[in-house]
């Protein structure tokens, strides 16, 4: 899977075991979760909606995100790094993540780019441990 602003794949298992994979291996590369928006859950709430799990893991690399900030104080508008982990209709779970190199563009300072490439590599290390 491959959009303009994010990259991800599906996953077999049981979506609450692939958040719980998704987590585990933002860790490894250093990221905690920020916020957690459990979409599906909010609009039932709000709106008494139904609609597949959906959940928005704010990723966020605490030393990485000093750098970006020290380089662009602004770039808290683009933080957190959005994992998004949602029900597919078949029972499979897509992951996917924001692509850093298309999103950190907007900024165009070097710092940045180098930084946006170095973070992309790390999500693509967790998208391949999940």
């Amino acid at each position: 899977m491959t959009i303009k602003y994010g990259f991800g794949k599906t996953v077999a298992g049981p979506f609450d075991e692939a958040v719980q994979r998704v987590t585990a291996a933002l860790q490894t590369e250093g990221f905690g979760i920020l916020s957690d928006i459990d979409v599906a859950a909010t609009l039932k709430k709000k709106l008494n909606a139904d609609m597949p799990a959906y959940r928005i893991l704010g990723a966020c690399n605490p030393a990485l995100a000093q750098r970006a900030i020290q380089a662009e104080p602004s770039i808290g508008l683009l933080l957190p790094c959005n994992v998004l982990v949602r029900q597919l209709a078949d029972g499979a779970v897509s992951v996917e993540f924001m692509d850093t190199d298309a999103v950190l563009q907007l900024v165009d300072k070097p710092a940045v780019t180098s930084l946006a490439g170095e973070v992309r590599q790390r999500l693509e290390r967790v998208m391949a441990a999940v």
